[in-house]
């Protein structure tokens, strides 16, 4: 819990991971490639004190883990969202195992999600079953750009996908994460539009779809559709860290997000090990939208910034919430307002 100004805050950090991105799990010159791109994103973004050196950066381990995210960070939940990019890594980028003894030895405290590809055919189908039943999946985390082959991405509309989707839907699995934001060398850049959100969103409504980095730099387009799909959601890993380095431009992201998508659809996440969480929680209490802003862009509330900062995840999630955690409706006199229309009404 965090607690600020008289306000406790319940925190979910709903987008961390565990990775290993040492040079002997490097399979090709695309493993650095990639770990040295998080890292110019971690080394522009970050202030100072919370820089990592190159070599710790590589590789964190469950301890250190722990220790940022919940001893000295105020995280009371976290999910992993891994990634594998198996063409780039001998052993997978994100550490399963490990990730899963941490889940296992740490109860409460932390949720496991996986990975698909639909290009695995059928023999992924099986493994999904089997990671469902093992994991006791809530989530998965999708990458498609990743390369696999000859191939250098996929789409969520794609046939092989969609049965996928179909087996979340049996299994219960129901929060699709979905990386759809900066551009990571060596992949590429259309395979992140988020265009393909739309057509799985509206078929598949027993899901709920997780743009995560909301879709950035791509902000427009993912508005505009999640506004129209009240099951897309959108993740604030990579974007909230602006807040340090373009408060305007934050300032900018967050308002669009809560005028279109409302205060209901918005997910924190630190992307640990990015950046950790602590530096993030306290600067958002503390972030406002500028005042010559605020005529186009409502200042940002304390019922929002809880909600953002965990209350929607633990919903997602059925993460239990301490009772004087929670946000109570209080009466009021004053007349409500219609509700309004579902098609295309973005959120004042």
């Amino acid at each position: 819990m965090y607690s600020k100004d008289g306000e406790n805050y319940f925190i979910v950090d709903a987008h961390i991971a565990l990775w290993d991105a040492r040079p002997e799990n490097q399979r090709n010159i695309h493993g650095k490639q990639f770990i040295d791109c998080f890292y110019d994103y971690h080394r522009n973004l970050s202030p100072a004190s919370e820089l990592w050196t190159y070599e710790e950066y590589l590789y964190q381990g469950g301890e250190r883990l722990m220790r940022d995210i919940f001893e000295n960070g105020p995280v009371d939940h976290a999910i992993f969202q891994p990634a594998k990019l198996g063409e780039f890594y001998n052993h997978d980028f994100g550490q399963t195992e490990e990730a899963w003894a941490l889940v296992q030895n740490n109860p409460g405290k932390l949720t496991y999600n996986h990975w698909w590809d639909p290009r695995d055919g059928e023999a992924g189908l099986a493994q999904l079953r089997r990671d469902a039943e093992r994991f006791g999946l809530k989530g998965v985390k999708l990458y498609t750009a990743a390369w696999y082959g000859d191939s250098r991405g996929w789409k969520l509309s794609d046939p092989w996908s969609r049965r996928y989707l179909d087996a979340c839907v049996e299994l219960g699995i129901k929060n699709i994460h979905i990386h759809k934001g900066p551009t990571i060398r060596p992949l590429d850049r259309d395979a992140f539009d988020v265009a393909d959100v739309d057509a799985v969103a509206s078929d598949y409504t027993d899901l709920n779809f997780v743009v995560e980095h909301v879709g950035l730099p791509r902000l427009e387009d993912f508005c505009w559709i999640a506004t129209q799909e009240p099951n897309v959601y959108g993740g604030l890993a990579v974007a909230i860290p602006f807040m340090h380095t373009r408060p305007r431009y934050f300032a900018q992201i967050i308002g669009e997000l809560l005028y279109w998508i409302g205060e209901d659809r918005i997910l924190f996440s630190s992307d640990y090990a990015l950046w950790t969480p602590k530096w993030l929680v306290e600067t958002f209490v503390d972030f406002q939208i500028p005042e010559d802003m605020q005529p186009e862009y409502s200042a940002i509330t304390t019922q929002q910034r809880k909600k953002i900062l965990g209350l929607n995840a633990a919903a997602l999630y059925d993460i239990p919430v301490p009772a004087e955690l929670r946000i109570t409706a209080e009466p009021t006199e004053e007349p409500v307002a219609s509700p309004a229309p579902e098609h295309a009404v973005p959120v004042a």
